[in-house]
């Protein structure tokens, strides 16, 4: 066992956050910004990656693996907590938006799990968080998750973030699942991941479905949501009122929330 052992509960419905609780000197490393509270016992430090290369790595390999980082769209650095108290301390990591957390125990998984870009919440220390680069240039092009995801390695507990509902499907060897390219959250490296033009020039036009969707094969386990943040974020765009617009547009009390809110 080469990562630390961490233990969990995770809480909330809509809206989660996961615990962590750390025996003395255990570490968790996330993403910045994940962090909701910690206790004074707890100490924060900002690293280059993800923490999991030896010891004796230099400077420059550090930043080489930190760098890869970067074209996932992530910052070159991690946070990590660690427990310098004498007794059982805990973390508590918050999710981005409305969603699920999602355990991942990459020692029943083969040690491996790939996820999209920016699903990533937080891990044990010992995890490598690096990239996973799609061979086939068309999954790059019109995948809707990048050329690039991210690719989570070693034997301990790590967490990754989706949004709405989620689906854990189990594929057998051969069996065939299609999903739209924004609504794959991660799978086992063993699933093979491809793309498939939707067929139907008016399904392509008019379907609203997009062009392409993802083609996974098993054997494997996909992980599947109901609402990726891209499709909640083109809703809230698309609701808002439009440049100069004023508040309350299209209502007869639209005038007095002007007045009251110091518009007129």
């Amino acid at each position: 066992m080469n990562n630390h052992e961490i233990d969990y509960k995770i809480y909330g419905d809509d809206i989660q956050y996961v615990e962590i609780e750390l025996d003395p000197n255990e570490t968790v490393i996330s993403e910045a910004g994940s962090m909701m509270m910690i206790k004074p016992a707890i100490q924060m430090e900002t690293i280059f990656g993800d923490g999991a290369s030896s010891g004796g790595s230099g400077f420059m390999d550090k930043l080489f693996a930190a760098g890869k980082r970067t074209l996932t769209g992530e910052s070159l650095f991690m946070t990590t907590f660690t427990n310098r108290g004498t007794g059982k301390e805990h973390v508590y990591l918050a999710a981005p938006y409305p969603g699920k957390i999602i355990p991942i125990d990459l020692d029943r998984l083969g040690g491996e799990f790939i996820c999209q870009k920016d699903a990533f919440l937080g891990a044990a220390k010992g995890v490598s968080v690096g990239i996973a680069i799609q061979k086939k240039i068309g999954v790059g092009f019109f995948g809707g998750e990048g050329f690039i995801m991210q690719r989570l390695s070693g034997d301990g507990m790590a967490f990754i973030h989706a949004g709405g509902a989620i689906i854990q499907k189990d594929l057998a060897a051969g069996e065939v699942l299609q999903v739209d390219t924004g609504c794959l959250v991660g799978m086992t490296s063993s699933v093979s991941y491809d793309l498939e033009r939707v067929p139907g020039i008016k399904t392509k036009l008019f379907g609203g479905e997009g062009v392409w969707f993802a083609r996974l094969e098993g054997p494997g386990t996909v992980y599947v949501q109901s609402l990726p943040f891209s499709r909640l974020a083109s809703r809230i765009f698309a609701a808002a009122p439009p440049t100069g617009a004023t508040r309350g547009e299209g209502s007869s009390l639209g005038g007095l929330f002007d007045i009251l809110g110091g518009d007129n």
